[in-house]
């Protein structure tokens, strides 16, 4: 079991609130990811739940108990850092086996959890070396599988990929996914990284200066984000975001529109303007363009989509795919997918552009 529920959790240091009065479920078995720019809380709020940080006022359920005053040690949990915290001077097989010795096991049954976990994470060839003869990612497995083998209830990872490069991180993905498909235990990851969110989660939280600002799978936030600073927030590169008045459309105070669902063209469409910068990364090209009256758009073509800098083009908007924001910022009833026709009327309002 592993469900952790926060009912009216707060934090505070001094007189500066950094958690306001917050509820959240964590169901047995998900992958939850908290994401959001830095300093929003998302680690603090770990380490509210891992017991690292004593909570303002609130209570932290972890399978059905009161686990707010419990010490760190004794919740179930197991935490895996940014940083690999191995012993230098251990084996692979004797970083795994420490928690295990700490708590006292006898010699069979800890040999058992750590080849079963070294085998889970494709390490048992390095068991007899140290960290210092690993790579990044192998040293971050080990950290992985010292959390593996103390069968926890949820495992806490506190932004576990930072250190690594890309390629690093991508494999690191996947595994960490993978492990979660086996293990099938509550994770909870904490990440600044909007891609490691969308690619990893059941659920994604996004946080904003301690506020949880919407809760759902990633297409859920990536299709029906809540307001704007999710739908700025989710999706690389983030989502045009344009004046209602200069969009001809009237009741929104902004409209979005991602990248990807503006068309691009060299003869006509709904806005034109100047291209500035074209990013040719092989599959897509990502173009950025000067809009006459509209401001910098971004759009994303296929991979050969042939344009330069200072060329003319025109984008037009998918039928369905515009986001309309009220003044305070928060989505309009009936916008993005489900607001059918509105980027068709508002096309039509101006079929060629205008020099």
């Amino acid at each position: 079991m592993g469900e952790i529920v926060l009912k009216g959790v707060t934090k505070s240091f001094g007189a500066v609130s950094v958690i306001p009065p917050l509820d959240l479920t964590i169901a047995n078995g998900e992958f939850v990811v908290f994401v959001g720019p830095s300093g929003c809380g998302k680690s603090t709020l770990l380490r509210l739940i891992a017991g690292l940080e004593d909570v303002s006022s609130g209570v932290i359920e972890i399978d059905g108990k009161d686990a707010t005053a419990i010490p760190p040690a004794h919740r179930g949990l197991a935490m895996v850092f940014q940083s690999y915290a191995l012993y230098p001077h251990m084996t692979v097989r004797n970083n795994i086996a420490f928690p295990l010795k700490m708590a006292r096991l006898d010699k069979a049954t800890i040999d058992r959890k750590v080849e079963a976990a070294a085998g889970v994470l494709n390490l048992t060839p390095y068991l007899d070396r140290r960290p210092g003869q690993l790579s990044g990612g192998q040293r971050q497995r080990v950290a992985i599988g010292r959390a593996i083998v103390r069968e926890p209830a949820a495992f806490l990872f506190d932004e576990p990929l930072s250190n690594l490069d890309a390629a690093l991180r991508v494999n690191m993905r996947i595994e960490i996914s993978e492990l979660h498909s086996s293990l099938a235990t509550t994770m909870i990851y904490v990440t600044h990284d909007q891609v490691e969110a969308m690619t990893m989660a059941d659920k994604i939280v996004v946080l904003n200066a301690g506020r949880i600002e919407q809760v759902g799978s990633p297409l859920e936030l990536y299709s029906r984000p809540r307001n704007r600073f999710v739908a700025g927030f989710i999706g690389s590169p983030r989502m045009n975001f344009i004046d209602g008045t200069a969009a001809g459309e009237d009741g929104a105070a902004t409209i979005g529109v991602r990248p990807e669902h503006l068309a691009l063209s060299t003869t006509g469409g709904r806005w034109c303007g100047t291209v500035t910068v074209s990013e040719h990364l092989g599959s897509d090209t990502f173009v950025y363009v000067q809009a006459d009256g509209v401001g910098t758009l971004v759009a994303r073509a296929g991979g050969e989509f042939p344009v330069h800098h200072g060329d003319r083009v025109w984008l037009t908007p998918q039928p369905g795919k515009l986001h309309r924001f009220d003044a305070e910022g928060m989505a309009i009833a009936g916008t993005g997918q489900d607001r059918a026709g509105a980027a068709a009327a508002v096309g039509a309002s101006n079929p060629r552009g205008s020099e």
